[in-house]
């Protein structure tokens, strides 16, 4: 059955180098994993300075997608099977699944929590590096550009503005230099139609000493002729970092909670940090026996 590819899922990905003005970019992607309705992608960034012909590993990430139909963009589709060069490969694409599978379960569960468009806040009255004196908003109107030609938004064009509200959040917080570090799962929830508009908003959950966690929803309302209400169509977290005029990492404030609800996004923030901190960890110690 004809069918376009829709992106539901970004796994964890991190910036390993930038990219700099008059490199090369060489992108490269694999179908790595399907189940019956999906489909793992694995894609590699490599950056090449033409000058010198030097190569380096800008980013990897793992993207999943599903076919949903042509003629009913509401019907998900049944994926044709890969053909797997080991057993294993199989199973280890099966247990990725599952584990994305029920990070999505776990994520929608925070869908009720709700971040109050900020457009044109008082900052003047609320005291520096508080969640509330960075809490930042964007609201954008969705246009043909921004859309396939089925009329629904890209995700690439989601994420862009998710990460442009993340950046603002960060800059306000520390008052310098900032850059993206990493980006934990992005999970697209729903489909958001050309002609909606939607609000990207951003708070700061959690602060290490060089890293800062923000949460990103991404909420739409459908706005032209269409009955539904406004919903909640992404979720993410971003991690930045703080850079002083010569790129060098620098301290970053503390962030100060007021309320219980940012207490406990803070704990969980602080448990995800060290998880990942302690996933690193294990994997440049695996990599130094090999």
């Amino acid at each position: 059955e004809p069918c376009v590819a829709a992106l539901a899922r970004v796994e964890r990905t991190d910036f390993l180098s930038p990219v700099c003005i008059g490199e090369v970019a060489h992108v490269s992607a694999e179908i790595t994993y399907t189940s019956k309705h999906s489909v793992e992608v694995q894609v590699n960034v490599l950056s090449e300075n033409i000058l010198t012909g030097a190569k380096k590993v800008t980013n990897k990430a793992t993207l999943w997608y599903v076919p949903l139909s042509l003629k009913n963009v509401n019907k998900v589709v049944e994926v044709p099977p890969i053909q797997y060069a080991r057993k294993e490969q199989e199973d280890e694409g099966r247990k990725r699944y599952e584990e994305q599978k029920l990070d999505r379960l776990e994520t929608k569960q925070r869908n009720g929590d709700v971040i109050f468009p900020v457009i044109n806040p008082d900052r003047q009255t609320k005291e520096p590096h508080t969640v509330g004196y960075s809490q930042s908003s964007l609201i954008h109107l969705l246009g043909p550009s921004d859309c396939t030609l089925l009329g629904f938004v890209h995700g690439g064009v989601t994420m862009k503005l998710m990460d442009e509200v993340a950046g603002i959040v960060a800059a306000r917080h520390c008052k310098t230099n900032i850059v993206t570090a990493s980006v934990d799962a992005i999970n697209f929830h729903e489909k958001i139609k050309k002609g909606s508009v939607i609000t990207i908003s951003g708070r700061m959950t959690f602060t290490s000493n060089k890293s800062m966690e923000i949460e990103v929803f991404v909420d739409a309302d459908p706005f032209v002729d269409e009955p539904q209400e406004r919903y909640r169509a992404v979720s993410a977290f971003f991690t930045y970092v703080s850079l002083s005029k010569e790129g060098k990492p620098l301290p970053v404030p503390q962030l100060l909670t007021e309320t219980e609800d940012e207490k406990r996004r803070f704990e969980e923030g602080k448990g995800r940090y060290l998880q990942t901190k302690a996933k690193r960890q294990a994997q440049m110690q695996q990599a130094a026996q090999q």
